[in-house]
């Protein structure tokens, strides 16, 4: 016996208190209403409704068993409204897309904090550039993106823009390893190591032009696709790097810079779902990717950040 199908009918015509109507809205013939109601009754050991030729009124028990009826029919929808969701949720992934230089600690504090609100949707990383990430979000190979700025962002929503400011990486006997700061101007005419311009071309130019601004023009750019090769050139020498604190490696000192003149700018970025459910995920994504990202990477809301120090470098007077 259909019991769920059964109470919808009895519903049906305790609503309509006329057969016909109640089975047009049920988009059935009015015999089979007919039967479907007296093998409810036959099962309950009641009687639901008296019928006359001019009407049918509810019983005192059907009148009892129709709240009853209405919230079992209720939770029924419920039932399968959750398990509509778990079955999208298991099926549909947050496609996001994180720098390779993001650091492994962030994206398994990402992973776990994204779990931890969103158990029913499946995140699916991928390591890629700001340029490829842009590129993907607007083919809509990805849904969602960590992306560092300057970039191509029309077309694109945009989270809280975030600053992470830059020190400087030397070989732990380098002169200026001696000092607490370095100022930008004293790295003039040394070699400088950076991710390839390819992978974010608006920030690695802007870094450029900034570094030229405060008076350190690079001798050569080395772009460095893995972080050990970067790492070689920094021991043995060859180049420093421009890059946030983070576990000093042996061998080298990192040094934060006067004035804090140099900072990467980073956002979250996502093209808007059609979807609702989606676009809820995609939103949950975002918010717990900016709280790690200010929480484990030390980023900070620029709007909210510290005015920067400009310091007079007394050797040659450049702005540090």
């Amino acid at each position: 016996m259909n019991v769920v199908g059964h109470l919808r009918c009895f519903v049906m015509v305790a609503e309509e208190l006329h057969f016909g109507r109640a089975a047009e809205r049920l988009g059935m013939a009015q015999p089979p209403l007919s039967q479907r109601i007296k093998r409810l009754e036959r099962e309950l050991g009641v009687r639901l409704f008296d019928r006359s030729s001019r009407k049918v009124e509810l019983t005192a028990p059907g009148r009892l068993l129709l709240d009853e009826a209405r919230d079992i029919l209720t939770r029924v929808d419920r039932v399968y409204s959750v398990a509509e969701r778990a079955r999208l949720g298991e099926s549909r992934a947050v496609r996001a897309g994180v720098p390779s230089d993001l650091g492994g600690p962030i994206v398994a504090a990402l992973i776990a904090a994204f779990r931890a609100r969103r158990p029913d949707v499946r995140l699916d990383l991928r390591e890629a550039g700001t340029a490829e990430q842009v590129r993907a979000l607007a083919e809509g190979a990805l849904d969602a993106a960590v992306v560092r700025h300057p970039c191509d962002s029309r077309d694109l929503e945009l989270g809280p823009m975030l600053g992470r400011p830059l020190g400087v990486l030397l070989p732990a006997g380098s002169d200026l390893a001696a000092s607490p700061e370095v100022h930008l101007a004293d790295l003039a005419g040394r070699d400088l190591v950076l991710p390839p311009r390819a992978e974010a071309p608006g920030a690695h130019d802007e870094l450029l032009a900034s570094c030229r601004r405060h008076g350190y023009a690079p001798g050569a750019v080395h772009e460095a696709r893995h972080p050990e090769f970067a790492l070689g050139l920094v021991l043995a020498g060859t180049a420093v790097a421009l890059v946030p604190r983070a576990d000093v490696p042996a061998g080298t000192a990192w040094r934060p810079l006067v004035g804090e003149p140099l900072a990467w700018r980073t956002s979250c970025a996502w093209r808007r779902a059609r979807d609702p459910e989606h676009a809820r995920a995609i939103a949950d994504f975002t918010a717990v990717a900016t709280a790690v990202l200010r929480r484990e990477a030390g980023m900070t809301p620029l709007d909210a950040a510290p005015a920067r120090r400009v310091v007079p470098r007394p050797s040659s007077g450049f702005l540090a």
